[in-house]
């Protein structure tokens, strides 16, 4: 048995404890917008977050998340009303939309991490989350206004 939190709430699965986490929360929990892209930790499509820090759900054993906290794209918000979901839409970053949730749980750490990041730690932040659509200039701009609006709140 694992037990850990999802989304705030203590949960216990009983799987064999090699199974990728992505598996487990997608086939035994019944949470698919975490998405399975590469398999091989190199897409991005996969990140949830553990203890607040962005990983890859396909190559992580759910062995290793015993006692910790599991964030989905289910669990950032309710309603889709995070920030970054909202610049996600304003942006109009979503193409084909598969990436989509890899991307926003990517950015919602760096923001969560640094509320007014520039350029050059969005793009490092996000290098690693791969998009076939190519809206990697939405999602900069969606992050940049993100990073205005939070240095103005800062004030």
């Amino acid at each position: 048995m694992i037990k850990f939190t999802l989304n705030e709430k203590p949960t216990t699965v009983d799987v064999d404890p090699d199974m990728p986490l992505l598996w487990v929360l997608r086939d035994e929990l019944d949470m698919t917008g975490t998405k399975f892209g590469c398999g091989m930790a190199q897409c991005g499509a996969c990140t949830v977050h553990l203890d607040g820090k962005p990983i890859r759900a396909c190559v992580m054993p759910v062995s290793a998340i015993q006692n910790k906290s599991v964030t989905t794209i289910e669990g950032i918000a309710v309603n889709g009303k995070h920030q970054v979901q909202e610049a996600w839409k304003k942006h109009k970053v979503p193409q084909c939309g598969y990436c989509q949730s890899g991307q926003i749980m990517s950015a919602v750490a760096l923001i969560e991490e640094n509320p007014s990041p520039n350029e050059a730690q969005i793009n490092e932040a996000m290098k690693g989350n791969l998009c076939r659509c190519g809206t990697y200039t939405r999602i900069k701009s969606a992050l940049m206004e993100i990073s205005e609006a939070n240095k103005g709140e800062a004030k």
